[in-house]
C-alpha cells in the first residue's frame, strides 16, 4: 500500500506573508481535518489505555502527541446511527425524528419507499462537509458509509456510490449496503485516500477515515495473526487483537503519507469509536457466531457501558498541547462542534454537542456533568443484528445506569469499583434510580422538543 508520495507546491510569496501575518494558522492554509473512526473497537483494547497485550503502537503515538479523553461515549450502541451523529451534530433520537417527519411531509407509506428514503435522507441535513466546504474545504469519504451515496453527506469525493435495486437481490448486496467499495479501505487498499490528498494538496480537506476494522471478519494477514499465536490467550481474542493490529497499521501508514507530502503538522487528527466491543484475553467467542460478531455480552448492541465507551482523540502536531490525558466526560457529538469551534465557525443550533477546545487548549472547562442515550436495537440470541427496544443510559461521574423499558429491566453500576458493569446495585439504591429514570423522562421531553 506504500507509493512514493508528491511533494507540497509552494505557494505565491505574498500569500504567505499574508497568512503569516494573521497568526491563526502555522501553515499557509487552514488545517487539514482526518476524522479516524474504529469500527467495533472495544475502548480498553488499546496500548495507550493500558492494555499492553495488544500491540497498537501508531495509535499509542497519536494519543501521545495530543489530548486523550479516556472517558468518551458514543450516540449508540451499532454503528449506523452513531456514525450519523458524527457527520450531522445531531443524536440519532433526533435525526430520526427529522427523517419521520420527511416520510410524513412526502407521505411516503410504502415500506420499501421509506427504506430508500430512509437511506437518502442525510442530503437534506446540514453536514461538516457542507459547513466546511464554505470555508474552501475538499471532503472525501472513505470507509463505512451507510447513507447510500458518498454525495448524500455533502463529500466532493468517496468510495461509496450506493446499490442499484437489481444489486439488493444478489448475494453480498449487504456489503454495498454498509459501505460497498468504501470497506476495502485499510483492508485492501489505500490508493482512493492517497490520491484525494494528491489531487487536493492546495486545498484544506476533510477526510472520513473509517475502515471496517477491527470489525468481523477476523480475516487480519498472518503477519498480523503471528504476533498473538503463541500468547496465552483464547483463540477469539488472538483474531480479535490481530485486527487491532492490521486497523493500527492502516493509520500509520496514512500518517506517514501525511508526513511524507508535508501535511502532517498542518492536520487536526481525532479519532473516536463507532460503537464498543467485549474481548478480554480470555473470553472465547471464536465457536459463538452471535457473540464473535457482536463482541462479548456486554459489547455492541448492548446496553451495557462498554457498548458506549471510547477514547477520543484530538492531535495537532502545531497547535494542541502533547501527552495529555482528561478524564472529562464527553460524548461523539462534541467532536463535530469542536472542530467548527478551531475554524471560527458557528455551531449549528441544532448540533447537540458543545465545543471541547477549551478543555484541549488547558483553559478552564466544566465539561459535561453527565451523558445521556437512547437506543433502539439491542441483543438478541435469534437475530445478530439485534431487535427492537426502547432503552435508555446515563452515565455520569460516579453511575453508569440502564434502562431497558422494552423488557422493563434496569441496572445501575458504581463506575468507581465496577467499570464492567458486573454488580448491578439498583436494588439497593432506589433513590438514585428514581433520580435517573426521572432524568430520563426529562431528557427524552427535551429531545422530542416536548419542553
Amino acid at each position: 500500500m506504500k507509493r512514493t508520495a508528491k511533494p507540497r507546491t509552494l505557494v505565491p510569496l505574498m500569500v504567505l506573508l499574508l497568512i503569516v501575518s494573521c497568526g491563526k494558522y502555522p501553515d499557509t492554509k487552514l488545517p487539514n481535518i482526518v476524522l479516524i473512526i474504529g469500527d467495533d473497537h472495544g475502548y480498553p483494547y488499546f496500548g495507550f489505555m493500558g492494555a499492553d497485550y495488544v500491540k497498537t503502537p501508531n495509535m499509542d503515538q497519536l494519543a501521545s502527541s495530543g489530548t486523550l479523553f479516556k472517558n468518551g461515549y458514543v450516540s449508540d450502541n451499532h454503528c449506523r446511527p452513531s456514525l450519523a451523529t458524527l457527520v450531522t451534530g445531531m443524536l440519532p433520537i433526533e435525526y430520526n425524528r427529522e427523517v419521520e417527519q420527511m416520510i410524513l411531509d412526502e407521505a411516503i407509506v410504502d415500506d420499501n419507499q421509506k427504506k430508500e428514503f430512509s437511506h437518502n435522507a442525510m442530503r437534506h441535513f446540514l453536514t461538516i462537509p457542507k459547513i466546511l466546504k464554505e470555508k474552501g474545504y475538499k471532503s472525501f469519504q472513505g470507509g463505512k458509509w451507510w447513507e447510500f451515496h458518498y454525495e448524500n453527506g455533502g463529500f466532493d469525493d468517496g468510495m461509496t456510490t450506493g446499490w442499484t435495486k437489481e444489486e439488493r437481490k444478489s448475494e453480498g448486496w449487504f456489503r454495498k449496503f454498509m459501505g460497498g467499495y468504501g470497506l476495502e479501505l485499510a483492508r485492501a487498499t489505500m490508493e482512493p485516500v492517497y490520491d484525494f490528498i494528491d489531487k487536493n494538496i492546495e486545498n484544506p480537506f476533510f477526510l472520513w477515515y473509517a475502515p471496517e476494522l477491527p470489525h468481523y471478519p477476523f480475516d487480519a494477514p498472518e503477519k498480523y495473526y503471528e504476533i498473538y499465536k503463541d500468547e496465552d490467550m483464547t483463540e477469539s481474542a488472538k483474531r480479535y487483537y490481530a485486527n487491532c493490529t492490521w486497523f493500527d497499521d492502516g493509520v500509520g501508514e496514512l500518517l506517514d503519507y501525511l508526513k511524507k507530502v508535508g501535511e502532517y503538522e498542518n492536520t487536526l487528527f481525532i479519532y473516536v469509536n463507532d460503537n464498543g466491543w467485549e474481548q478480554t484475553p480470555d473470553q472465547e467467542f471464536w465457536n459463538d457466531p452471535m457473540r464473535s460478531h457482536n463482541g462479548g455480552d456486554k459489547g455492541k448492541i448492548s446496553l451495557f457501558d462498554q457498548s458506549f465507551r471510547t477514547p477520543i482523540i484530538f492531535s495537532w502536531d502545531s497547535m494542541i498541547k502533547k501527552d495529555v490525558q482528561l478524564n472529562h466526560l464527553i460524548h461523539s457529538s462534541d467532536i463535530p462542534a469542536t472542530i467548527l469551534d478551531y475554524l471560527d465557525i458557528e455551531i449549528p443550533k441544532n448540533f447537540y454537542g458543545k465545543s471541547y477546545k477549551t478543555a484541549i487548549d488547558g483553559d478552564s472547562f466544566s465539561g459535561r456533568e453527565e451523558v445521556i442515550g437512547n437506543i433502539t436495537t439491542t441483543r438478541s440470541f435469534e437475530d445478530m443484528m439485534g431487535k427492537p427496544t426502547e432503552g435508555y443510559w446515563i452515565r455520569n461521574e460516579e453511575w453508569f445506569f440502564k434502562w431497558n423499558i422494552t423488557e422493563n429491566h434496569i441496572g445501575l453500576f458504581d463506575m468507581k469499583i465496577d467499570q464492567n458493569n458486573d454488580m448491578n446495585l439498583a436494588s439497593e439504591k432506589p433513590e438514585i434510580v428514581s433520580k435517573m429514570t426521572g432524568r430520563i423522562k426529562e431528557w427524552k421531553e427535551e429531545r422530542n422538543g416536548l419542553r
